[in-house]
């Protein structure tokens, strides 16, 4: 039996909604986008979604919204993909990185109090595998750091404090406090990617509720012109009758969603819950079937959470990277792909040569050494996840 990590998955539905999309003569940003826009907000609690070509695009236009750049620093994770800070350096501000919880795979609360100064514009907290972080205790400490804040643009003065942003792009339909996690931070960002709960193919988005003192509509359109060209009008609006007049406000960015991309998206989203019942099944055989094992097993619910069931992150106990490795290619060996989420970002060569350490970052290294994902995807069968929890535990058993 062949078992790969994460298909997209990619039903009739979908298809039979590109084909008409196709057939339309509106294949770009469109009508589709923004009903899919629309539905992302309803399914989030949110006033606000701006549909982009990914969640780099989400992240990084909602740096550039909220004036951030060069002189200012941004609070991230260094347990996560090079994706969600990446931005950081796009805008010309500063990283600071923190370590992870050691009880789970989230931001350390304590080094995020202690890394924000007067310089700290925004922090990016990454829901990894799905697992919302305590919003409400991260805002706390925002709040409690607000006399440091120094404002540079009117959005900063209104927010008055550093920005929340979260990257979701694990937790599309993840709980917080019995409500949806997204109606937590300031922002919150999505990827649609091939891999994800929910795909596009490519693609993300970003949702908010907005700030005091500023319309949605002003940052809504503040997006759409960085991610056109600065263009004032986008295409659809344009070939209304007699609109074509336009101007562009500054030498922007191309980063859109294409109503091809969304077409996909909304079918998804109509079935998502459905798509995250599947998921959870798969966790519970696995939770099952790993009980009695001597590892830790991911927490995905709890009285406080519930996750969007992405990621299913088993931690060894060995601390023995090349043990970890061989319980990999047994997997393969056996035909099940297995992956390690993540390679902490001090590991890595771009972020080594700006000066991190992962010495700096000792329980990041230590899961990482002792973490493997199993695979999960939408269209899995029950037959896979069995054959995958059996053939994980003869591994354990097989491999020294």
């Amino acid at each position: 039996m062949n078992v790969p990590f994460s298909p997209p998955y990619i039903s009739q539905d979908e298809i039979d909604e590109v084909v008409d999309t196709l057939r339309s003569g509106w294949i770009t940003t469109g009508p589709k986008t923004k009903k899919f826009e629309k539905m992302i907000s309803e399914y989030c609690h949110t006033n606000t979604t701006v549909c982009l070509n990914s969640a780099t695009a989400a992240l990084e236009l909602t740096l550039r919204v909220l004036g951030i750049g060069p002189g200012d620093e941004v609070v991230a994770p260094a347990y996560t993909y090079t994706a969600s800070v990446s931005v950081v350096y796009h805008v010309g501000a500063k990283l600071k990185l923190v370590d992870c919880n050691s009880d789970d795979f989230l931001i350390n609360y304590e080094q995020l109090e202690n890394a924000i100064t007067e310089k700290t514009k925004a922090i990016i907290a990454v829901d990894i595998g799905g697992v919302p972080c305590d919003y409400n205790r991260m805002l706390e400490i925002i709040n409690n750091k607000k006399h440091l804040f120094e404002a540079n643009n009117e959005i900063q003065r209104n927010l008055s404090r550093v920005a929340l942003i979260a990257d979701g792009a694990h937790s599309l339909g993840a709980i917080y406090k019995s409500a949806p996690a997204s109606t937590y931070p300031d922002f919150t960002t999505f990827s649609f990617h091939a891999v994800k709960n929910l795909t596009t193919a490519e693609g993300g988005a970003v949702t908010f509720n907005g700030i005091n003192g500023i319309s949605n509509e002003e940052l809504y359109k503040q997006y759409q012109l960085l991610s056109l060209h600065g263009q004032s009008k986008d295409a659809f609006s344009k070939m209304q009758k007699g609109a074509w007049e336009y101007d562009v406000v500054a030498p922007y960015y191309k980063c859109n969603m294409t109503d091809i991309m969304a077409s996909i998206g909304f079918r998804q989203l109509e079935k998502y819950d459905k798509l995250l019942e599947i998921r959870k099944q798969i966790f519970n055989i696995y939770n099952n079937a790993f009980s009695k094992l001597d590892i830790i097993l991911p927490v995905h619910k709890t009285s406080d959470f519930e996750s969007s069931y992405h990621l299913y992150q088993i931690l060894l106990k060995k601390n023995d990277l090349e043990y970890r490795n061989r319980i990999i290619e047994y997997m393969a060996e056996n035909d099940i792909t297995c992956n390690v989420h993540y390679k902490p970002l001090p590991m890595l060569s771009a972020y080594k040569n700006d000066g991190f350490n992962i010495e700096d970052y000792p329980i990041s290294y230590n899961k990482f050494i002792n973490e493997i994902s199993l695979p999960v995807f939408n269209g899995m069968t029950t037959e896979q996840a069995e054959y995958t929890a059996k053939t994980f535990i003869k591994a354990l058993e097989e491999v020294n």
